[in-house]
Protein backbone atom coordinates (compact mmCIF):
# COMPACT_ATOMS: atom_id res chain seq x y z
CA UNK A 1 0.00 0.00 0.00
CA UNK A 2 1.31 3.26 -0.66
CA UNK A 3 2.25 5.91 1.91
CA UNK A 4 -0.31 8.00 0.98
CA UNK A 5 -3.08 5.60 0.70
CA UNK A 6 -2.00 4.08 3.97
CA UNK A 7 -2.39 7.58 6.10
CA UNK A 8 -5.59 8.10 4.39
CA UNK A 9 -7.28 4.95 5.46
CA UNK A 10 -5.49 5.76 9.12
CA UNK A 11 -7.21 8.41 9.45
CA UNK A 12 -10.87 7.50 8.68
CA UNK A 13 -9.89 4.53 10.92
CA UNK A 14 -8.82 6.91 14.17
CA UNK A 15 -12.14 8.77 13.56
CA UNK A 16 -14.16 5.47 13.60
CA UNK A 17 -12.54 4.94 16.34
CA UNK A 18 -13.83 8.11 18.43
CA UNK A 19 -11.11 10.37 17.82
CA UNK A 20 -11.74 13.99 16.68
CA UNK A 21 -8.86 14.62 14.35
CA UNK A 22 -5.17 12.95 13.62
CA UNK A 23 -2.01 14.39 12.48
CA UNK A 24 1.48 12.79 11.85
CA UNK A 25 5.12 14.79 12.03
CA UNK A 26 8.38 13.58 12.59
CA UNK A 27 10.75 12.47 15.62
CA UNK A 28 12.77 15.54 15.15
CA UNK A 29 10.17 18.05 14.71
CA UNK A 30 9.91 19.78 17.60
CA UNK A 31 13.64 21.22 18.01
CA UNK A 32 11.99 24.50 20.27
CA UNK A 33 11.03 22.02 22.98
CA UNK A 34 14.31 21.07 24.42
CA UNK A 35 15.35 24.56 24.88
CA UNK A 36 11.55 25.82 26.31
CA UNK A 37 11.72 22.71 28.40
CA UNK A 38 15.20 23.72 30.04
CA UNK A 39 14.52 27.57 30.64
CA UNK A 40 11.04 26.19 32.67
CA UNK A 41 13.39 23.31 34.55
CA UNK A 42 15.61 26.12 35.18
CA UNK A 43 13.25 28.75 36.74
CA UNK A 44 11.92 26.03 38.91
CA UNK A 45 8.73 26.03 37.72
CA UNK A 46 8.31 22.33 37.33
CA UNK A 47 7.83 22.77 41.49
CA UNK A 48 8.07 19.24 42.98
CA UNK A 49 7.55 17.43 39.78
CA UNK A 50 11.14 16.14 39.67
CA UNK A 51 9.94 13.55 37.10
CA UNK A 52 9.96 16.67 34.76
CA UNK A 53 13.60 17.15 35.07
CA UNK A 54 14.91 13.79 35.58
CA UNK A 55 13.53 12.24 31.84
CA UNK A 56 14.63 15.90 30.58
CA UNK A 57 16.47 14.43 27.56
CA UNK A 58 14.08 12.55 26.45
CA UNK A 59 11.01 14.67 26.99
CA UNK A 60 12.76 17.44 24.84
CA UNK A 61 13.77 14.89 21.79
CA UNK A 62 11.44 12.68 20.80
CA UNK A 63 14.16 10.89 18.33
CA UNK A 64 15.89 10.15 21.30
CA UNK A 65 13.07 8.16 23.27
CA UNK A 66 12.57 5.70 20.50
CA UNK A 67 15.38 6.19 17.60
CA UNK A 68 13.46 4.14 15.11
CA UNK A 69 10.80 5.90 15.26
CA UNK A 70 10.26 7.28 12.05
CA UNK A 71 6.68 9.43 12.17
CA UNK A 72 5.04 10.03 15.53
CA UNK A 73 1.11 9.84 14.94
CA UNK A 74 -0.70 12.24 16.94
CA UNK A 75 -4.93 11.93 18.36
CA UNK A 76 -6.81 14.28 19.90
CA UNK A 77 -10.08 12.98 21.55
CA UNK A 78 -12.52 15.02 23.30
CA UNK A 79 -13.90 15.56 26.15
CA UNK A 80 -15.96 18.65 26.32
CA UNK A 81 -18.64 19.38 29.39
CA UNK A 82 -22.00 19.15 29.17
CA UNK A 83 -22.57 22.54 31.53
CA UNK A 84 -20.54 25.46 32.57
CA UNK A 85 -17.54 24.27 34.47
CA UNK A 86 -17.16 28.16 36.33
CA UNK A 87 -20.63 27.73 37.76
CA UNK A 88 -19.74 25.57 40.36
CA UNK A 89 -16.96 28.17 41.76
CA UNK A 90 -20.63 30.66 43.06
CA UNK A 91 -21.03 27.64 45.36
CA UNK A 92 -19.16 27.97 48.39
CA UNK A 93 -20.42 24.71 49.67
CA UNK A 94 -19.75 22.30 46.89
CA UNK A 95 -16.54 20.98 45.74
CA UNK A 96 -15.32 22.09 41.74
CA UNK A 97 -13.34 19.03 40.18
CA UNK A 98 -11.96 19.31 36.82
CA UNK A 99 -13.73 18.42 33.82
CA UNK A 100 -11.21 15.62 32.89
CA UNK A 101 -11.64 14.00 36.13
CA UNK A 102 -15.05 13.87 36.28
CA UNK A 103 -15.74 10.61 34.20
CA UNK A 104 -13.37 7.45 33.88
CA UNK A 105 -9.32 7.80 33.86
CA UNK A 106 -8.56 9.21 30.32
CA UNK A 107 -5.13 7.40 30.70
CA UNK A 108 -7.12 4.11 30.18
CA UNK A 109 -9.74 5.13 28.03
CA UNK A 110 -7.31 6.32 25.59
CA UNK A 111 -4.65 4.25 25.54
CA UNK A 112 -7.26 1.22 24.74
CA UNK A 113 -8.51 3.44 21.53
CA UNK A 114 -4.89 3.99 20.70
CA UNK A 115 -3.70 0.05 20.93
CA UNK A 116 -6.99 -0.91 18.70
CA UNK A 117 -5.51 1.87 16.10
CA UNK A 118 -1.99 0.43 16.65
CA UNK A 119 -2.89 -2.74 15.80
CA UNK A 120 -5.15 -2.14 13.24
CA UNK A 121 -2.07 -0.23 11.36
CA UNK A 122 0.72 -2.97 11.76
CA UNK A 123 -2.00 -5.22 10.34
CA UNK A 124 -2.16 -3.03 7.05
CA UNK A 125 1.81 -2.22 7.07
CA UNK A 126 2.68 -5.66 6.92
CA UNK A 127 5.72 -7.81 8.95
CA UNK A 128 9.05 -5.57 10.08
CA UNK A 129 7.20 -2.54 11.59
CA UNK A 130 6.35 -1.61 15.10
CA UNK A 131 4.52 1.01 17.12
CA UNK A 132 5.13 2.42 20.87
CA UNK A 133 1.83 4.16 22.15
CA UNK A 134 1.89 7.13 24.62
CA UNK A 135 -0.74 8.92 27.08
CA UNK A 136 0.31 11.20 29.53
CA UNK A 137 2.61 9.08 31.65
CA UNK A 138 5.57 9.02 29.68
CA UNK A 139 8.36 11.65 28.69
CA UNK A 140 6.68 12.57 25.44
CA UNK A 141 5.72 16.87 25.00
CA UNK A 142 2.45 15.97 23.24
CA UNK A 143 1.33 19.19 23.21
CA UNK A 144 4.27 20.57 20.84
CA UNK A 145 4.40 17.19 19.00
CA UNK A 146 0.74 17.94 18.30
CA UNK A 147 1.03 21.31 16.97
CA UNK A 148 3.93 19.93 14.82
CA UNK A 149 1.30 17.27 13.03
CA UNK A 150 -1.05 20.26 12.91
CA UNK A 151 -4.23 19.45 15.25
CA UNK A 152 -3.82 22.91 16.93
CA UNK A 153 -1.33 25.30 18.07
CA UNK A 154 -0.44 25.66 22.06
CA UNK A 155 -2.75 29.04 23.50
CA UNK A 156 -1.42 31.68 26.37
CA UNK A 157 -2.55 29.14 28.58
CA UNK A 158 0.08 26.85 26.80
CA UNK A 159 -2.64 24.19 26.33
CA UNK A 160 -3.36 22.80 23.06
CA UNK A 161 -6.17 24.35 21.22
CA UNK A 162 -8.06 24.12 17.53
CA UNK A 163 -10.28 26.24 15.43
CA UNK A 164 -12.10 23.01 14.92
CA UNK A 165 -12.61 21.65 18.37
CA UNK A 166 -12.02 24.26 21.05
CA UNK A 167 -9.57 22.87 24.16
CA UNK A 168 -11.18 20.29 25.53
CA UNK A 169 -9.20 17.18 24.47
CA UNK A 170 -7.39 14.25 25.26
CA UNK A 171 -4.08 13.73 23.39
CA UNK A 172 -2.00 10.28 22.97
CA UNK A 173 0.73 9.23 20.56
CA UNK A 174 1.71 6.51 18.30
CA UNK A 175 5.05 6.79 17.79
CA UNK A 176 6.04 4.00 14.69
CA UNK A 177 8.59 2.60 12.76
CA UNK A 178 6.58 3.30 9.32
CA UNK A 179 7.18 6.18 7.14
CA UNK A 180 4.08 8.15 6.73
CA UNK A 181 3.67 11.50 5.07
CA UNK A 182 3.97 13.98 7.83
CA UNK A 183 1.29 17.11 8.10
CA UNK A 184 2.12 20.97 7.99
CA UNK A 185 2.70 22.46 11.61
CA UNK A 186 -0.11 24.82 13.08
CA UNK A 187 0.30 28.20 13.81
CA UNK A 188 -1.00 30.46 17.02
CA UNK A 189 -4.42 32.14 16.26
CA UNK A 190 -4.78 33.70 19.96
CA UNK A 191 -4.43 37.33 18.65
CA UNK A 192 -4.26 39.75 21.00
CA UNK A 193 -6.68 37.82 23.49
CA UNK A 194 -5.94 37.50 27.00
CA UNK A 195 -8.58 35.17 28.48
CA UNK A 196 -7.05 32.66 29.81
CA UNK A 197 -4.37 34.92 31.41
CA UNK A 198 -6.46 37.18 33.22
CA UNK A 199 -8.85 34.65 34.47
CA UNK A 200 -6.44 32.66 36.24
CA UNK A 201 -6.81 33.11 40.14
CA UNK A 202 -3.23 32.57 41.02
CA UNK A 203 -1.69 34.64 38.71
CA UNK A 204 0.00 31.54 37.39
CA UNK A 205 1.46 32.60 34.14
CA UNK A 206 4.39 34.67 33.99
CA UNK A 207 3.63 36.11 30.47
CA UNK A 208 2.16 34.56 27.71
CA UNK A 209 2.74 30.76 26.17
CA UNK A 210 4.71 30.50 29.69
CA UNK A 211 3.30 28.35 33.06
CA UNK A 212 4.76 28.57 36.36
CA UNK A 213 3.38 25.75 37.96
CA UNK A 214 3.84 26.57 41.49
CA UNK A 215 0.93 29.01 40.96
CA UNK A 216 -1.08 26.39 39.34
CA UNK A 217 -4.58 25.38 41.09
CA UNK A 218 -3.90 22.11 38.91
CA UNK A 219 -0.57 21.44 39.79
CA UNK A 220 -1.19 22.80 43.58
CA UNK A 221 -4.33 20.04 44.63
CA UNK A 222 -2.76 17.03 42.24
CA UNK A 223 1.00 17.17 42.34
CA UNK A 224 2.24 19.23 45.29
CA UNK A 225 3.27 17.59 48.30
CA UNK A 226 2.91 18.90 51.73
CA UNK A 227 1.10 22.21 52.73
CA UNK A 228 0.42 24.76 50.44
CA UNK A 229 1.62 28.58 51.15
CA UNK A 230 -1.32 30.30 52.96
CA UNK A 231 -1.49 32.59 50.63
CA UNK A 232 -2.37 31.01 47.48
CA UNK A 233 -4.16 28.62 49.37
CA UNK A 234 -6.41 31.23 49.95
CA UNK A 235 -7.14 32.18 46.08
CA UNK A 236 -8.07 28.79 45.77
CA UNK A 237 -11.79 28.58 46.10
CA UNK A 238 -13.70 25.65 46.53
CA UNK A 239 -11.67 23.72 43.31
CA UNK A 240 -10.31 20.96 45.01
CA UNK A 241 -8.75 18.93 42.38
CA UNK A 242 -7.69 20.60 39.06
CA UNK A 243 -8.76 23.99 37.52
CA UNK A 244 -10.49 24.89 34.65
CA UNK A 245 -10.82 28.65 34.67
CA UNK A 246 -8.00 28.95 31.53
CA UNK A 247 -9.77 26.49 29.57
CA UNK A 248 -13.51 27.34 29.89
CA UNK A 249 -13.16 31.05 29.11
CA UNK A 250 -11.34 30.04 25.71
CA UNK A 251 -13.56 32.00 23.18
CA UNK A 252 -12.49 29.30 20.81
CA UNK A 253 -14.46 26.48 22.54
CA UNK A 254 -17.58 28.06 20.19
CA UNK A 255 -15.98 25.61 18.47
CA UNK A 256 -16.16 22.49 20.79
CA UNK A 257 -17.17 19.18 19.76
CA UNK A 258 -19.42 16.54 22.37
CA UNK A 259 -18.03 14.37 23.65
CA UNK A 260 -18.63 10.57 21.98
CA UNK A 261 -17.05 8.71 24.87
CA UNK A 262 -19.90 7.55 27.52
CA UNK A 263 -16.89 7.06 30.04
CA UNK A 264 -16.77 10.71 30.14
CA UNK A 265 -19.85 11.45 31.37
CA UNK A 266 -20.09 13.33 34.82
CA UNK A 267 -20.16 10.90 37.18
CA UNK A 268 -19.25 13.14 40.15
CA UNK A 269 -20.94 16.26 39.47
CA UNK A 270 -20.02 18.97 42.40
CA UNK A 271 -20.26 16.90 45.83
CA UNK A 272 -20.80 18.72 49.19
CA UNK A 273 -17.55 19.71 51.57
CA UNK A 274 -19.07 18.44 54.10
CA UNK A 275 -19.60 14.86 53.00
CA UNK A 276 -16.09 14.53 51.38
CA UNK A 277 -14.24 15.91 54.67
CA UNK A 278 -15.61 12.62 56.19
CA UNK A 279 -14.11 10.31 54.04
CA UNK A 280 -11.47 8.11 55.85
CA UNK A 281 -8.88 5.85 53.15
CA UNK A 282 -10.93 3.00 52.17
CA UNK A 283 -14.48 5.06 51.06
CA UNK A 284 -12.12 7.64 49.45
CA UNK A 285 -10.45 4.80 47.14
CA UNK A 286 -14.46 3.52 46.89
CA UNK A 287 -15.87 6.26 45.93
CA UNK A 288 -13.16 7.41 43.39
CA UNK A 289 -12.78 3.77 41.97
CA UNK A 290 -11.46 4.02 38.39
CA UNK A 291 -11.09 7.79 38.83
CA UNK A 292 -7.93 10.04 38.22
CA UNK A 293 -8.51 11.12 41.60
CA UNK A 294 -7.96 8.26 43.53
CA UNK A 295 -4.11 8.46 42.37
CA UNK A 296 -3.71 11.62 44.55
CA UNK A 297 -4.58 9.36 47.96
CA UNK A 298 -6.75 10.46 50.67
CA UNK A 299 -4.76 13.03 52.95
CA UNK A 300 -3.73 15.04 49.71
CA UNK A 301 -7.30 14.95 48.74
CA UNK A 302 -8.77 16.07 52.10
CA UNK A 303 -6.26 18.76 52.46
CA UNK A 304 -7.53 20.20 49.66
CA UNK A 305 -11.28 19.75 50.80
CA UNK A 306 -10.09 21.78 54.24
CA UNK A 307 -8.58 24.66 52.21
CA UNK A 308 -11.46 24.65 50.05
CA UNK A 309 -13.69 25.17 53.80
CA UNK A 310 -11.73 27.84 54.56
CA UNK A 311 -12.64 29.73 51.56
CA UNK A 312 -15.97 29.36 52.10
CA UNK A 313 -16.81 31.72 54.18
CA UNK A 314 -19.59 29.34 55.71
CA UNK A 315 -19.27 28.62 59.68
CA UNK A 316 -22.14 25.76 59.47
CA UNK A 317 -18.66 23.84 57.54
CA UNK A 318 -16.71 24.18 60.38
CA UNK A 319 -17.68 21.28 62.32
CA UNK A 320 -16.33 19.10 59.32
CA UNK A 321 -13.07 20.74 59.56
CA UNK A 322 -12.97 20.14 63.45
CA UNK A 323 -13.65 16.60 63.20
CA UNK A 324 -10.36 16.50 61.46
CA UNK A 325 -7.85 18.03 63.67
CA UNK A 326 -6.56 15.11 65.43
CA UNK A 327 -5.84 13.52 61.83
CA UNK A 328 -3.19 11.19 61.60
CA UNK A 329 -1.46 13.12 58.56
CA UNK A 330 0.06 16.19 59.80
CA UNK A 331 -0.80 18.76 56.47
CA UNK A 332 -4.74 17.70 56.87
CA UNK A 333 -4.79 18.79 60.52
CA UNK A 334 -2.83 21.84 59.56
CA UNK A 335 -5.19 22.82 56.99
CA UNK A 336 -8.06 21.82 59.36
CA UNK A 337 -6.90 24.47 61.91
CA UNK A 338 -5.64 26.51 59.30
CA UNK A 339 -9.46 26.38 58.23
CA UNK A 340 -11.42 26.60 61.18
CA UNK A 341 -9.59 30.34 61.92
CA UNK A 342 -10.35 31.32 58.59
CA UNK A 343 -14.41 30.23 59.82
CA UNK A 344 -13.71 32.43 63.01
Amino acid sequence: MKPDDLKERLSNQALAEGFAAMGICAPDAIPDAAPRLMRFLDQDHHGQMQWMADRAEWRGNPAALWPEARSIIMLAEVYSPETDPLAVLSQPERAAISVYAQGKDYHDLVKRRLKRLGRWLLDQAGQGEAIKVFVDTAPVMEKPLAQAAGLGWQGKHTNLLSRDFGNWVFLGAIFTTIDLPKDAPEISHCGSCTACLDICPTRAFPAPYQLDARRCISYLTIEHKGPVDPDLRALMGNRIYGCDDCLAICPWNKFAKAATEIGYQNRIGAPDLADLAMLDDAAFRARFAGSPIKRIGRDRFIRNVLYAIGNSGLPALRPAAETLLSDPDPTVAEAARWAIQRLS
